[in-house]
């Protein structure tokens, strides 16, 4: 505080003189003038953290004064003090950027109540937050022991990315080590929870969380018919719940939030399993004895999700019994989103329209393959910024912005999420091994027990076998599989990127959440 120098400019500053000793004797450095020219002349000689100005000085005015101190440095904080509160002179002084006004005559508390809100205010909300995520940790330190409950597990994770995402406004990177090392303890958990519970989820539904092929019947079909407009299923490949977090607001300007919600993506957390159980509505063995051609297993040639249009025609003809108007869209560049944004007017006599961007998912793979979109995303808070960035600008966000003012209801969610990896687990495979480096399926694998979540029968967890003597092992927590052979190189080149198809929080608990109009 000894350091917080103010400067205060007003024609009758000798009137002021005991609320400047009052702040002296507070430890504060005031500099004093008696006009506004004098105040951008000592503005210009000498740093100061606070501006008070009075409005009504002779020569320049406090507004015209305050425009050329904000055009010298526009971050300096500046308080108007004025005889009035007319409407004009307000409007005024906010458009000038004002940072707080105070009415003629004021008291010395009141000044020093702007001046901590104004010069202190990172300190003490730095302050508070750090004390209130101290207490958190130990109560989230004592539940992570807890025979938790999949609910209670999203719980958790929720409040991990609260304090993840508060704790990284105040820059202070002590607490935000405690935080990563508190999440990478709370994933070690989980996988151990996952170990123990998945299989029984898909033997027996009616005690399991919504999972992937539950999505359209439990979250999207009740939603249909109700007022006679159309619902939009937006799926965003690949977002995370914190990304979620972060366009939240901006999606909210538009919309009225009505129902925040998580499920859980099925495993493997991949787009080929995930995103295709989705739209089909059943699980990959059923899709694969079902579909016959058009599921595609890991060792086939092409695409795997060519066919999610018809997987939905499938599954509102099974679980709707009735005739459902709906359209399909997958938007996987600007032109694409352009496009739809076009034509969307053709779409509002639907009952149902499904759009798929595909951005987050590119830019996750760009990371790995991209050196500079690499150190763009260099962490989790900079593939935030970066998703966000992308959606401000994005067709999508036209899109929604067009959508609230039909006064539709919009679902967005995603199919599973993502990790950064930074723990090497070696593995051994045959050459017809899959290539993903979150989960391998394949015969006669050899790996470290201890590192994984082996399913010997793909059948248990309804996925189907390549071969006789099948299995598929996952990644859990940070971990990705390497090959001894060339383990430096894939270390070098996969270590610190953005992986998906194993077991963690941040892969399997996503966001569904559904807007009504405004």
């Amino acid at each position: 505080m000894q350091d917080t120098t103010i400067l205060w400019a007003d024609d009758e500053i000798d009137l002021l003189k005991p609320h400047v000793l009052f702040l002296n004797e507070k430890g504060y450095k005031v500099t004093t003038v008696t006009s506004g020219n004098d105040a951008i002349e000592e503005f210009k000689k000498s740093y100061f953290d606070l501006v008070f100005l009075d409005e009504n000085m002779p020569g320049l005015t406090g507004l015209e004064t305050l425009s050329q101190i904000k055009n010298l440095n526009s971050d300096v904080p500046i308080v108007l003090i004025t005889k009035s509160e007319e409407e004009y002179l307000m409007e005024d002084a906010i458009g000038s950027k004002i940072d707080d006004y105070l009415i003629k005559p004021v008291h010395p508390k009141q000044i020093l109540l702007t001046i901590k809100k104004l010069t202190e205010n990172k300190r003490l909300v730095t302050e508070k937050t750090t004390m209130a995520y101290q207490q958190d940790f130990r109560t989230l330190g004592m539940t992570l022991n807890d025979n938790l409950t999949y609910q209670e597990w999203v719980d958790v994770y929720k409040k991990l990315i609260y304090w993840e995402l508060e704790l990284e406004r105040l820059e202070d990177a002590g607490m935000h080590e405690i935080l990563t090392m508190q999440k990478a303890e709370a994933n070690t958990q989980f996988c151990k929870f996952i170990e123990k519970n998945y299989l029984d989820w898909i033997k027996n539904p009616d005690s399991a969380p919504v999972i992937s092929p539950d999505l359209f019947k439990k979250k999207v079909f009740p939603k249909l018919g109700g007022d006679g407009k159309p619902v939009f299923f937006i799926l965003i490949d690949n977002l995370r719940y914190d990304q979620f977090k972060i366009i939240n607001p901006i999606i909210s300007e538009y919309f009225r939030l009505e129902e925040e919600d998580t499920y859980f993506s099925i495993l493997p957390t991949a787009t080929q399993y995930a995103r295709n159980s989705i739209f089909s509505g059943l699980m990959p063995l059923d899709m694969e004895k079902r579909y016959g051609d058009k599921w595609q297993n890991d060792e086939d040639e092409g695409g795997k999700n060519l066919f999610e249009d018809y997987f939905l025609g499938d599954n509102i003809k099974r679980n709707l019994r009735k005739e459902c108007k709906h359209s399909y869209h997958k938007i996987l560049n600007i032109d694409e989103g352009r496009a739809l944004n076009e034509s969307v007017n053709n779409l509002m006599n639907n009952e149902l329209n499904v759009v798929v961007y595909n951005f987050v998912d590119m830019l996750s793979h760009a990371r790995t393959d991209m050196q500079m979109i690499r150190e763009l995303a260099s962490d989790d808070a900079a593939y935030r910024s970066l998703t966000l960035s992308w959606f401000e600008h994005s067709p999508l966000f036209d899109l929604l912005k067009f959508l609230a003012s039909k006064q539709v209801r919009v679902i967005i969610t995603t199919d599973h999420g993502t990790i950064k990896v930074k723990n090497p687990s070696k593995i051994i495979g045959d050459r017809n091994t899959n290539t993903n480096l979150r989960y391998k399926q394949g015969r006669n694998l050899n790996f470290n027990a201890k590192e994984v979540f082996h399913i010997r029968n793909p059948h248990d967890a309804m996925l189907p076998k390549l071969h006789v003597s099948s299995s598929f092992v996952f990644a859990k927590n940070d971990s990705y599989f390497v090959y001894p052979n060339n383990y430096n190189h894939f270390v070098n080149f996969y270590n610190e990127t953005f992986q998906h198809g194993g077991i963690s929080l941040e892969e399997m608990i996503i966001p569904i959440v559904t807007y009504g109009p405004k």
